[in-house]
């Protein structure tokens, strides 16, 4: 019962202390006497001035109440400034501000939670008010500290505990929403106070009881489930939170959500981590996106060294985040992303060859680890293989770069990844890994032209892994270049090695091969010959990469091949049936019949693409005869499973085999250039051999000098010819022996001459000349000098192709002279 006192003593009291002390009944339980309430307003608002006093002196009564637990009153004392907070908006409102907010706290402080719920309520409606002009002193930390307190309440009854919860998260909000408002709204971004509000709402967040895996964005909860369950409440209140983050206080909201997670081992299993970054990338502002996932970065690095399983949810956070980023604003991290996966795969891998080697030591079993690992790993390829597809395309070309560049190949020293601590093994599996993320990174790439897709700074490493031992390897290395090749979305319609009856059910799309893809086959078409060739003849293939080459030979024919293409396309699949035939690698059976089944599909596809009757009907007519004598020659027999396999290829019949004369008369009469068909395909020598831990291939060679002696002394020939002659020469070098043979050769060079664009005749011989300079060097140890007078000249021909003869002063030898 509040205090009364006589009418004389009541008259010399201040009115706005009467005004105050008429609003309070006799029994609280009648509540606030409206009446006396209308004219405590009426007061207030006449004479703002007094509001200052109006508001100390029900500070001071609540402040009594709530020391003698007076609930009733305090009830009331709370409904009139609640009231009177509403109906005065002018600037004397600050002072009264503060003895509400004084107020306000009084009741978080007490350890009744119905008044704590009251205090909480009563600030909720204050920071609803916008005030005219900005509090520059008003801080709210103590608010802060409260709320956040309620927030993790562990009383005893479930009911009461959710209520206080409820009411801690709502006045999160309110203080977000009020400093928000504020002009000094930074305030509430300091490091200090994001330390205690995330962790609370997160806190309250890990309550819900099914976690949403939703790909899109959160649907908003409805208002029920606002009042009534302090995990959906505390969710739209860490939305609200984050949108209302700006570039300067992002990686303060962001930051606590690491340390939360890590403190709670939340990142295994991470459905919940997953979650909260979901809502964070849908909640912040599109152009912000960058700054979380540099935060996700930061603590990956910082997390090297803890489980793999830790590590595997950390980048599949990273993924969730990256997936929906992707369209949006990642600019400045794109390289930095992908230079921190890939540092990070090498780790794994490391730790995988450590652990590896410790359990062959027998010191422990690490299986378990091991595939703990392949998780990370996997979790990173996925990772990089998502973000890389959804760049844009000139983006994409760089990561592919970037990538490349990291790839081991062995006996060089190109690539920039540190593998001094992996070991062969670790070396082969960082070598599949970084291939698999090229892979990924490579799917859905479509580029207008060939040389887009393929230039030489790529092309030239991609190919040199293409040379490697391990079979795995070349598989991927061909699946690479099928996503870069298929600019049509033919490869599906390929899938599998066999022999397709009609083609055109197929519904193959092409277009007309364009003037920059004719240029790329021009100057790369021998180096792409070449790593087909080699890479059928490696011992340990299997089907797969029979596959594979089959669909790279069709590939090339659909998107890459005019009738001079088609030609070298043909040449190559009868040098690989020869070589298959021959057996000068000593392959083993199974692997002989694959090529030749490779060949048959080959052919088949390739006849039918051209549509030369007589082609396709020499084609068909070899399949037949291999179907009912030979099936093990083609694929739908030798690629099955248990199938018979003869235990060597003696059969000599020639029509088993596809004949160069007959495909060369049925491709005369339709009018194209048959002529190289007589020249058997022999792959270029390069370094790459020299590269991959394997046997180098020699092209034959032959060097002619002619010196006319009427332009140079006698002397100078007799001692010329003494040294060297062109027999002794073409004894050493060049063992053909087939003289009509190369009198072909050289009509077909000087043809060519006549005819090949002069940039094509250049790169060729400037290519034969580096390889003539190493080839001399080496055999013949001899020194050459130009001759005095520019009527010498020398002529270079290297396995089917030869060069016309040309003055030998305009060749260009570095370090390279003949006497």
């Amino acid at each position: 019962m509040p205090t009364r006192v006589c009418c004389c003593c009541s008259a010399l009291r201040p009115r706005y202390k009467r005004l105050v002390d008429n609003i309070f009944p006799e029994d609280p339980k009648d509540g606030l006497v409206k009446a006396d309430m209308e004219k405590l307003t009426f007061y207030a608002v006449s004479a703002p001035e007094k509001l200052d006093r109006i508001g100390a002196y029900l500070a001071e009564r609540l402040s009594r109440d709530v020391v003698r637990h007076r609930s009733g009153y305090v009830l009331i004392a709370m409904e009139a400034l609640d009231q009177l907070l509403m109906a005065c908006h002018s600037q004397s409102i600050k002072p009264f501000v503060e003895s509400f907010l004084h107020m306000v706290a009084k009741l978080l402080e007490s350890g009744e939670p119905k008044l704590q719920v009251l205090g909480t309520n009563s600030f909720v409606k204050f920071a609803n008010i916008e005030e005219d002009t900005p509090s520059y002193h008003r801080r709210y930390d103590f608010f802060v500290s409260r709320f956040s307190a309620m927030c993790h309440s562990c009383h005893s009854d479930p009911e009461i505990r959710t209520e206080i919860r409820i009411a801690g998260i709502r006045g999160i909000q309110g203080v977000v929403r009020k400093t928000v408002n504020d002009e000094l709204r930074a305030t509430i971004w300091e490091p200090q106070h994001m330390d205690k509000i995330v962790p609370s709402l997160l806190f309250n967040m890990q309550k819900i009881e099914e976690i949403d895996s939703r790909i899109g964005p959160p649907s908003s909860p409805s208002a029920a489930d606002k009042e009534e369950n302090p995990a959906v409440l505390a969710e739209n209140c860490f939305r609200e939170l984050l949108g209302r983050a700006t570039f300067g206080n992002m990686n303060n909201a962001v930051r606590p959500v690491f340390a939360h997670l890590d403190h709670h081992k939340l990142w295994d299993p991470n459905e919940f981590a997953v979650h909260c970054f979901k809502i964070i990338m849908y909640s912040i502002q599109a152009q912000y996106s960058h700054h979380v996932i540099q935060e996700i970065l930061g603590h990956l690095d910082a997390c090297k060294k803890d489980s793999p399983r830790v590590r595997a949810g950390i980048i599949q956070v990273l993924l969730e985040a990256v997936a929906i980023a992707a369209k949006g604003s990642i600019g400045p991290t794109v390289l930095e992303v992908f230079n921190t996966l890939l540092k990070h795969l090498r780790l794994s891998v490391e730790f995988e060859a450590s652990d590896s080697h410790k359990g062959s030591l027998g010191s422990v079993n690490l299986n378990s680890k091991d595939n703990d690992e392949k998780i990370v790993q996997n979790a990173i390829i996925q990772t990089i293989g998502f973000f890389g597809s959804n760049l844009p395309d000139y983006q994409r070309s760089e990561i592919m770069m970037f990538i490349m560049g990291k790839v081991p190949v062995f006996g060089t020293s190109t690539h920039t990844l540190d593998i001094s601590q992996l070991g062969d093994l670790g070396t082969r599996r960082i070598q599949i890994m970084l291939l698999r993320s090229l892979l990924m990174v490579t799917s859905g790439y479509k580029a207008k032209t060939i040389v887009t897709a393929l230039p030489a700074s790529f092309l030239d490493p991609l190919l040199s892994s293409s040379l490697m031992e391990d079979y795995e390897l070349r598989q991927l290395v061909l699946e690479v270049m099928h996503n870069l090749m298929d600019r049509h979305d033919n490869r599906a319609k390929l899938r599998g090695i066999r022999i397709i009856p009609d083609v055109a059910d197929l519904k193959i799309k092409r277009e007309k091969i364009c003037r920059q893809d004719t240029s790329f086959m021009k100057k790369n078409g021998q180096q792409l010959y070449r790593h087909i060739y080699l890479g059928c003849k490696e011992e340990d293939n299997v089907q797969k990469n029979y596959e594979l080459l089959y669909t790279s030979l069709a590939l090339m024919t659909i998107e890459l091949a005019n009738e001079e293409v088609v030609i070298d396309l043909i040449r190559l699949a009868i040098a690989l049936q020869d070589s298959a035939i021959i057996n000068e690698d000593n392959l083993p059976v199974f692997h002989r019949c694959g090529i030749m089944a490779l060949v048959a599909a080959y052919l088949n596809f390739v006849s039918q693409m051209i549509a030369v009757p007589a082609f396709c009907q020499h084609v068909s007519k070899v399949i037949e005869t291999r179907t009912v004598e030979a099936p093990y020659f083609l694929p739908e027999h030798i690629f099955r499973d248990k199938c018979m396999i003869p235990k060597s290829l003696e059969k000599n019949e020639k029509n088993l085999y596809f004949l160069t004369n007959k495909i060369a008369e049925s491709l005369g009469g339709s009018g194209y250039s048959v002529e190289r068909l007589s020249v058997p395909y022999v792959p270029q020598v390069t370094d790459e051999d020299r590269l991959s831990r394997r046997k180098s291939i020699v092209d034959t060679v032959s060097i002619q000098v002619d010196i006319l002696p009427s332009s140079i002394p006698s002397d100078d020939v007799v001692s010329n010819t003494e040294e060297i002659t062109f027999e002794a020469l073409k004894k050493a070098i060049d063992t053909s022996g087939m003289e009509e043979q190369e009198k072909e050769k050289r009509r077909l060079v000087i043809e060519k001459f006549q005819k090949a664009p002069f940039e094509e005749i250049a790169a060729q011989c400037e290519s034969k000349a580096n390889f003539l300079h190493d080839r001399l060097a080496q055999i013949l140890e001899l020194t050459i000098r130009p001759p005095p007078s520019p009527s010498g000249t020398l002529t270079i021909t290297s396995g089917h192709a030869q060069y016309q003869s040309v003055p030998v002063y305009e060749m260009k030898f570095p370090d390279l002279c003949v006497y």
